[in-house]
């Protein structure tokens, strides 16, 4: 059952957050990342599903789909770069660096011996590859035992050095410390742990540039929000904090509803939910859902979380692949999407919220909700997509691209 959060409030956005957090400062990432040849140039689209919407009896059902943000295949293309370009200006302030030098690799001189380091489930690590090979410095991954090959050699090929270890995702992120420690690298994560909040923060600030986007596009007002229901992706709640922090200051006390949907297995936010505090997952983290297999909340998202997600969801992984099919099935009015595992969570926990009356009720959902979902990734591992789909995700972008050139097809 979804559990309703008793600590959410609907006040202006708190001035200790905007500390943290704030859509000036993501303004500044948004800027910044226009420099990044690897990013496409305009914004990722915003698609409405009315026949799914009409199917799960609400009124509206909007995707994001950051499937189409870049090469790399996810929204974390947003966060590592902005993190790395930061941390390197706050490390060399006298060097007179720029940012469209940094990202140009203008500086390669001057970082050919500065090394990086972040533990990952694919996403991150291999956006952090790709912006350290485009500046010039040295990146180390960290993958643990679940992170596939096919995710593996992804991110090699951006020239980061892969680590291995037998252990799971938060055993991982511990390795990536210690080797920093040891050789004096510098870690790029996007979760925080005792002593380590600003790097997370700048990469969750990056995450902020889809946010406005997605205002941008659908018209949305401070006080006339276009959704009442934002659906968020857990892990370990970086994504999830970014969005709601900036809806919430955007929106104030009018901001939608806001959900968390997370694996039955690697639940760690729901579990601070019901703790009143950010807590450890109950289950063995290991799930279908790669990018969201994490075990530990991360204290700084956290800190937006509390107050602002209104309900937090678990489900079983074979719901995630079946939300994979029903996004790439499309329909007469629906285009075909390609969803990975962790991109279609959004998805599997809107259907199985309106399955029934009492989830409903717990939700808010009904005939007239409209409901904003984000695709955070793409086919990431295509093997896997293949597998569970049915069919390759060219073969589904194909069908994306017939769709629309129907006669009829909306705009």
């Amino acid at each position: 059952m979804p559990y309703a959060n008793p600590h959410a409030v609907r006040t202006p956005y708190p001035e200790n957050l905007r500390q943290w957090l704030s859509i000036e400062r993501a303004a500044q990432s948004r800027d910044w990342l226009a420099n990044w040849s690897l990013l496409n140039p305009l914004p990722t689209p915003l698609y409405a599903l009315p026949d799914l919407a009409r199917q799960l009896g609400i009124a509206q059902l909007w995707v994001k789909d950051e499937a189409q943000r870049s090469a790399l295949g996810s929204f974390k293309a947003l966060g590592a770069p902005i993190a790395l370009v930061r941390q390197i200006l706050a490390r060399w302030p006298d060097q007179g660096l720029s940012v469209p030098g940094l990202f140009s690799g203008e500086y390669r001189h001057l970082l050919k011996d500065y090394t990086v380091i972040s533990a990952t489930d694919g996403n991150h690590g291999r956006a952090l590859a790709a912006a350290a090979q485009s500046i010039g410095c040295r990146c180390v991954i960290v993958l643990h035992a679940q992170v596939s090959l096919e995710r593996e050699l992804a991110i090699a090929a951006y020239d980061a050095h892969i680590v291995r270890i037998r252990g799971h995702y938060d055993q991982s992120v511990a390795e990536a410390a210690r080797l920093a420690a040891t050789y004096g690298w510098q870690v790029i994560a996007d979760t925080s742990y005792a002593g380590y909040e600003q790097i997370p923060c700048d990469v969750m600030q990056g995450y902020g540039a889809l946010v406005a986007e997605v205002l941008e596009q659908s018209a949305s007002q401070p006080a006339q929000p276009a959704f009442s229901h934002v659906l968020l992706q857990g892990g370990v709640g970086g994504l999830a904090a970014s969005v709601a922090s900036y809806l919430w200051q955007f929106h104030g006390p009018d901001r939608p509803r806001l959900m968390v949907v997370e694996p039955e297995q690697a639940d760690c936010l729901y579990q601070s939910a019901k703790a009143g505090r950010a807590a450890q997952a109950s289950g063995t983290v290991d799930s279908l859902m790669a990018g969201l297999a994490c075990g530990a909340t991360s204290p700084l998202a956290w800190r937006f979380l509390q107050p602002s997600i209104d309900c937090f969801v678990t489900l079983p992984d074979a719901l995630a692949a079946g939300a994979m099919r029903q996004l790439a099935s499309g329909s007469a009015r629906d285009i075909p999407l390609v969803a990975g595992e962790s991109g279609a969570a959004g998805l599997a926990g809107l259907s199985l919220m309106c399955k029934d009356g009492a989830r409903r009720k717990v939700a808010h959902l009904d005939a007239h909700s409209r409901v904003l979902l984000i695709n955070t990734e793409g086919a990431t591992s295509p093997a896997v997509y293949q597998q569970l789909v049915g069919e390759t995700a060219d073969s589904v972008i194909q069908r994306q691209q017939q769709w629309r050139q129907a006669p009829g097809a909306p705009g």
